[in-house]
C-alpha cells in the first residue's frame, strides 16, 4: 500500500483529500496541528488506512526531523499532498507585518521545506509525486486578498521548477488552483455573496472539495505519470 502524506488534513479540504486517497487504496498520513472529531470518524471507518501525526507546519526548524520521523513511523512516502495554509483577509495597507510572516511562513516556507525533506526519501524510494494546493488568486487575484495571492502564486512558480528539477529521477510535481469553494475558509460569507461568486462561474455554481480531492487523487493516479510542472484548476469555470 503506497503511502500519502496530506498536510492540514484534519477538516475541509485536506480531509476530503484525505478521504478520497483512502477509497483509492492508499494508506494517508493526516497532519495538522490537532486531531479534530471529523478526522477521527474518517479514521475509525478507514481500518487502518488513514493515521493522523500531530505537526506545527509553522515550525520550519523542527520539519527535518519530522519528516525522518514518518519515514520511520509510514514507510517512504509515494506522495505528498501540501494543502495546509491560513488566508488573512484584509487591505495589505493595514494588516499586520506580522500576519503576514505567518502566511508566508505556513503557505510558502512550511511546504518548500518540507517537499525538500520529502524528495530526498521519494529519491530513495525510486520515484513519488508531488501535489501543491494553490489557487485561481495567484493569477485572477482579489481584493483584500494580495498577500495570500502572492503565497499562491509563489506555491506555482516553486511547482514548476521543482518538476524540472526531480523529474529525472522519477518525481512529479504539479498543483491544482480550487476556486472558491464551499469550505469553512467560504462559510464567513453570506448567501448573497455566495451568490455572486457562484454567478461568475460558467457552470453557475461553486466547486466542491470532493471536486478538488478528484483533482489529486488524478495527480497520482498512474495514468498521470507523465504530467508534471502543471496546474490543474478546480472552479466551475470562474476562470474560464
Amino acid at each position: 500500500m503506497r503511502n500519502v502524506i496530506v498536510t492540514g488534513a484534519s477538516r475541509g479540504l485536506g480531509l476530503a483529500i484525505a478521504e478520497r486517497l483512502v477509497a483509492d487504496g492508499f494508506r494517508v498520513v493526516a497532519v495538522a496541528r490537532r486531531e479534530s472529531d471529523e478526522l477521527q470518524k474518517a479514521m475509525a471507518a478507514a481500518n487502518g488506512a488513514l493515521a493522523f501525526a500531530p505537526y506545527d507546519l509553522s515550525d520550519i526548524d523542527g520539519l527535518g526531523d519530522f519528516a525522518a520521523r514518518l519515514k520511520k513511523e509510514f514507510g517512504t512516502p509515494f506522495g505528498l499532498v501540501n494543502n495546509a495554509g491560513i488566508s488573512s483577509e484584509g487591505l495589505l495597507a493595514t494588516m499586520h507585518n506580522s500576519q503576514i510572516e505567518q502566511m508566508i511562513r505556513l503557505n510558502v516556507t512550511s511546504p518548500i521545506i518540507l517537499g525538500k525533506y520529502v524528495v530526498r526519501t521519494m529519491m530513495a524510494g525510486g520515484g513519488g509525486r508531488i501535489v501543491n494546493i494553490s489557487s485561481i488568486i495567484a493569477s485572477t487575484g482579489y481584493n483584500g486578498l494580495a498577500a495570500y495571492g502572492a503565497s499562491k502564486a509563489a506555491l506555482v512558480g516553486f511547482t514548476k521548477s521543482l518538476a524540472r528539477e526531480v523529474g529525472k529521477l522519477n518525481i512529479t510535481v504539479n498543483a491544482v488552483a480550487p476556486g472558491f469553494i464551499t469550505t469553512e475558509m467560504t462559510a464567513s460569507l453570506g448567501d448573497e455573496d455566495r451568490a455572486k461568486i457562484a454567478g461568475r462561474a460558467a457552470l453557475r455554481r461553486l466547486a466542491e472539495p470532493a471536486d478538488v480531492a478528484g483533482a489529486v487523487s488524478y495527480l497520482l493516479d498512474e495514468r498521470t505519470k507523465n504530467v508534471t510542472g502543471t496546474v490543474l484548476t478546480v472552479d466551475a469555470g470562474a476562470t474560464a
